[in-house]
């Protein structure tokens, strides 16, 4: 197993918006919430949560980005309001030790600042929870992958809008990546910290 020490608790997009009653809402976040906040609360010095954050409205973005909001307003921060862009509170509860790297995109690397943090930290090792399987974890882990972070993937602390992506992507991950991912799950992952 690797060295506990080099390693972080990655916590992707856990926010207000996915978890209250919005468009964008992940039903079955509530069933990973507990385990996430315990595996947060375990070390929280060596956690780290990512926020999505849309735009203030469409028309600050290009491309495809401005399409995206243009179909989905009413989740500009100008609609929604800062407040929902937050994490959930008892993820909040854990800033400070626990960091927050913002994002306007699903992945946090390409902007370097989060890479460049975790290495000047000496981390070989990123245990990724959150939401959604399928999307933003999905681009955390992939991109976690090619910067060559080893990977342990919770199983029972990632969710998804689709039980038939989660599952895919899962089987993926499991099976493509199965040198660089390790598929866990939280109990084994304290085990392992203790």
């Amino acid at each position: 197993m690797e060295d506990s020490t080099r390693c972080r608790h990655l916590c992707v997009d856990m926010q207000r918006m996915f978890a209250e009653e919005t468009p964008w809402n992940v039903a079955w976040m509530d069933r990973v919430r507990d385990p996430i906040a315990k595996l947060a609360a375990a070390r929280p010095a060596e956690t780290i949560f990512t926020r999505f954050i849309p735009p203030v409205s469409a028309e600050d973005l290009k491309g495809t980005w401005q399409s995206y909001y243009r179909k989905w307003p009413m989740m500009t921060r100008q609609v929604l309001g800062d407040e929902m862009v937050d994490i959930l509170p008892e993820l909040r509860a854990l800033v400070p030790p626990a960091l927050v790297f913002d994002k306007p995109i699903y992945s946090p690397w390409l902007d370097g600042r989060l890479h460049t943090f975790l290495q000047q930290q000496d981390v070989s090792t990123l245990v990724i929870s959150g939401g959604e399987t399928d999307v933003c974890v999905m681009a955390a882990v992939l991109g976690a992958v090619d910067l060559g972070y080893s990977i342990i993937l919770l199983k029972d602390a990632i969710c998804s809008t689709s039980d038939q992506t989660h599952d895919a992507s899962l089987q993926v991950f499991g099976s493509r990546f199965s040198t660089q991912i390790r598929i866990s799950t939280c109990g084994e992952v304290l085990d392992w910290w203790r």
